[in-house]
């Protein structure tokens, strides 16, 4: 009679810093291509030139501002309340994306920069931006 051989069963383990290794091996690759990437886009090239621009000229916004004592400037040039409405006429005629930026005193009375908003807004144009300062920290 031969003896039994009992057979003890082992757990399969699974080992934890063997995988860490690999993880932290395809981490270092990943870095060390992305920023090989960088270097492979600046490669050095005399480009033709093409017949049409490549971003068309942006004209800067004209501005309106409001004084303190309720007068308005366009563009620094002093002008009256009637003749807002026939600048921005021309304005949105002679430009096809006209810009407008409101600057106001900050002492101007609330109604005087609503009414040149309403105007801009009644004359079809469409970017209008309001002039501000960054407030300074502390207040």
């Amino acid at each position: 009679m031969t003896p039994l051989r009992t057979r003890t069963l082992t757990r399969a383990r699974i080992e934890i810093i063997p995988l860490i290794d690999v993880i932290f091996f395809l981490l270092a690759t990943f870095v060390l291509f992305t920023l090989s990437l960088n270097k492979i886009g600046n490669i050095e090239l005399t480009l033709p030139t093409g017949g049409v621009e490549k971003s068309p000229h942006i004209p800067d916004p004209i501005t309106v501002s409001v004084t303190a004592g309720g007068g308005l400037y366009w563009d620094g040039i002093p002008i009256g309340a009637e003749t807002l409405r026939t600048r921005l006429d021309l304005l949105r005629e002679s430009s096809p994306d006209p810009r407008v930026l409101v600057a106001g005193d900050i002492h101007a009375s609330y109604g005087t920069a609503v009414h040149v908003l309403d105007t801009v807004r009644a004359a079809g144009i469409d970017k209008v931006s309001i002039e501000t300062r960054v407030r300074p920290t502390g207040r």
